[in-house]
């Protein structure tokens, strides 16, 4: 299950930088509804097997690891609340202040990381 969590949202990391890409390259413009969407579908299925992977016996108690999947989880909940707000205020018509999609994609980013380490080291 944690295998499936992380290629789930290694896609919605992939799917993340090209959505960044897109808007700066056109800032004017709203990104293309599809990518969005697959991004935060992506997103909440990683989320999805990521908790039911914590379900599982503990692992990475050797290597000092038996936390980052707590930690990850928590810092992927964090960046989906951050998307969520981007959502509600991209269906007002707000712009997405840069501000709050840099702080979106680091601890995103964090999570993700933190994750991939519990994977390979737990």
């Amino acid at each position: 299950m944690l295998l499936l969590a992380v290629a789930a949202l290694g896609l919605t990391v992939l799917l993340g930088a090209t959505l960044a890409i897109v808007a700066l390259r056109a800032p004017l413009q709203k990104p293309p509804r599809v990518l969005a969407t697959l991004h935060g579908v992506c997103a909440t299925l990683g989320i999805v097997f990521l908790l039911l992977a914590l379900r599982e016996p503990t692992r990475g108690v050797a290597t000092g690891t038996q936390s980052f999947g707590l930690v990850a989880a928590i810092l992927l909940l964090l960046a989906a609340l951050i998307g969520i707000v981007s959502v509600v205020l991209h269906g007002r018509r707000t712009r997405f202040p840069g501000g709050i999609a840099g702080a979106h994609a680091f601890v995103a980013i964090s999570g993700y990381v933190i994750l991939a380490v519990y994977l390979l080291l737990g």
